[in-house]
């Protein structure tokens, strides 16, 4: 059944977003048993990612193949078991996260790739930068030495309004090219899981987090 999924599912991108941009695969791997993982990494999965930093401290050395990256929220006591161990840190939602990022990495004498998480529905459950203040909020973060933004992350409401999650997409997608055109060379524009991945793809997504889709519904 995963290598049914698996495969669909890259077949089903292929064609890329609506910009004719590539789509990059982060497959979600939360309560996913390795062999599983190095399953899908066998046929044709390269990104993988945790929710949970015990759990990735536990699956990180029998992973083979794959970039590891960090998509759950994040408490700055954890920052010191991801950073230089995963290519990138999805959900940085706060400048206080991002200064602590930057320490570890600044002592570890690396730099880490982040991308800048996005409250995008405006949600009281969610963390997350505002989208009206995102502009101004995060300047601060890209004069970190330790850190490099490589782009931006949201997670869409639940809502059955595919018109009003088409739009959230679209929000995100004009926030991405704001700072390209400010010369920031983003790379990732990560929206979309699941259940509305094929939403985000057709609204400027080039980045998805599928979990469910790939490894069928978490016990």
């Amino acid at each position: 059944m995963v290598e049914e999924r698996v495969l669909s599912l890259l077949k089903e991108i292929e064609k890329g977003n609506n910009y004719g941009e590539k789509i990059n695969v982060v497959a979600a791997t939360k309560t996913v048993p390795v062999e599983t993982i190095n399953k899908a990494i066998k046929l044709g999965i390269s990104a993988v990612a945790e929710n949970r930093v015990q759990e990735f401290l536990l699956k990180t050395s029998d992973i083979v193949g794959a970039e590891q990256q960090f998509i759950g929220h994040l408490q700055t006591n954890k920052v010191k078991y991801l950073v230089g161990k995963v290519s990138l840190i999805q959900s940085v939602d706060s400048i206080n996260l991002a200064e602590e990022i930057n320490k570890r990495a600044l002592k570890l004498n690396v730099v880490q790739n982040i991308l800048i998480e996005i409250n995008v529905g405006g949600e009281l459950s969610k963390s997350g930068f505002s989208v009206d203040n995102v502009k101004q909020e995060i300047l601060p973060i890209f004069n970190l030495k330790g850190i490099k933004v490589k782009g931006l992350m949201a997670m869409l409401p639940k809502s059955e309004d595919q018109n009003y999650l088409a739009s959230l997409c679209k929000k995100m997608r004009s926030i991405y090219d704001y700072f390209n055109e400010q010369g920031k060379n983003f790379e990732y524009l990560s929206v979309g899981m699941s259940k509305d991945y094929k939403i985000a793809i057709q609204n400027g997504s080039n980045t998805i987090r599928p979990g469910s889709a790939l490894f069928g519904e978490r016990v």
